[in-house]
């Protein structure tokens, strides 16, 4: 992803820590397969974030984040983390030579837990969820000093998530008709809808791209969707979702702190967001890897499975170029068989 670092944030190339993260594949979908969900005209393609260094799109975040705080002179980092964002911030502090300290809840997916403990965080079991997470991790490190890497509470996460959007508009072949019509993407904390966003605005500023964005489709679980419940409600803000439970952990985040610029790029685009159960998650995962080979992570078998309600609601006509993420890896997490 540092063939974009003009427009990264760390200023001095030799702070850039990297382990081989981005220019991940769009793969299409084969036609007959498309065919069978809809797809009549248009075509559809996964981006498969699961190529990536810890198996997940989380390691672009991390390895902005970690770069500029190297680049800082900040030596440990905390944050909480639902699982993918724990391995990849424990992977690139230790490649960056930083201490990570890491809250997770008790649950977290077995896989997580050995690389951020393989890469030698701090890892903290919290009983509850991510945002308990949260509020316990951030008492110890407002105590011992530790520099917070919490989900847009700071700032640069987002800016390695942009590079989702750099990478689509370059490998559609940049110009007025680069960018597909639609994004569909799995979304907990919102980094990848609002650093996609902006991406496609600073492209559009420096005229790379034309006008087109894609219509922004936010997908969770009815486990725990509060940002669908608040974009049909018609909501600035999502209310925290209570007794949040999904297989899907990436998505299982009750309150994002990102909520409203979430809702505000699905409007802007025109998007929508849409939930699907965990029934419907666990199909999509066997159906993706049986018709298209890529086992897919809960996370993105939510956006497979919202393809055929985006169909039937009548939001997609069938002729459309539609994108779905991928963004991680299905062997992180417990098999759907």
């Amino acid at each position: 992803m540092w063939r974009y670092r003009e427009l990264l944030p760390v200023r001095n190339e030799a702070n850039v820590v990297t382990l081989g993260e981005g220019m991940t594949p769009v793969l299409q979908v084969r036609r007959r397969v498309a065919s069978a969900l809809g797809f009549h005209g248009g075509r559809l393609a996964i981006k498969d974030e699961g190529k990536n260094p810890t198996g997940s799109f989380k390691a672009r975040g991390m390895a902005a984040a970690i770069s500029k705080a190297k680049e800082l002179g900040i030596t440990e980092i905390a944050l909480p983390s639902a699982g993918n964002a724990g391995s990849a911030a424990a992977s690139y502090a230790a490649a960056a030579g930083m201490n990570a300290h890491i809250a997770v809840p008790r649950d977290v997916p077995p896989v997580n837990l050995v690389e951020m403990r393989m890469s030698g965080a701090d890892v903290l079991l919290v009983d509850g969820l991510i945002d308990e997470a949260g509020r316990v991790l951030h008492e110890r490190a407002a105590m011992a000093g530790w520099f917070e890497l919490n989900t847009l509470k700071e700032p640069y996460r987002q800016e390695g998530k942009k590079t989702l959007g750099f990478e689509l508009a370059e490998q559609g072949g940049w110009g007025d008709d680069c960018l597909p019509d639609v994004i569909v993407f799995p979304t907990g904390g919102g980094t990848g809808i609002v650093g996609m966003w902006k991406a496609f605005a600073e492209l559009g500023e420096l005229g790379w791209i034309g006008r087109k964005r894609p219509k922004m489709v936010v997908v969770q679980s009815t486990g725990c969707a509060p940002l669908v419940r608040a974009f049909e409600q018609g909501a600035d803000h999502a209310e925290p979702w209570k007794d949040a439970a999904t297989i899907a952990a990436g998505i299982r985040v009750p309150s994002a702190i990102g909520d409203y610029l979430v809702l505000k790029a699905m409007r802007e685009s025109r998007g929508i967001a849409i939930a699907v159960t965990d029934d419907e998650i666990r199909a999509a995962q066997i159906e993706m890897a049986r018709e298209t080979g890529i086992y897919t992570c809960p996370e993105g078998a939510a956006s497979w499975a919202a393809l055929r309600s985006l169909r039937r609601s009548g939001f997609l006509g069938g002729e459309e170029d539609v994108v779905l993420f991928s963004t991680g890896a299905g062997v992180k997490y417990e098999p759907p068989l």
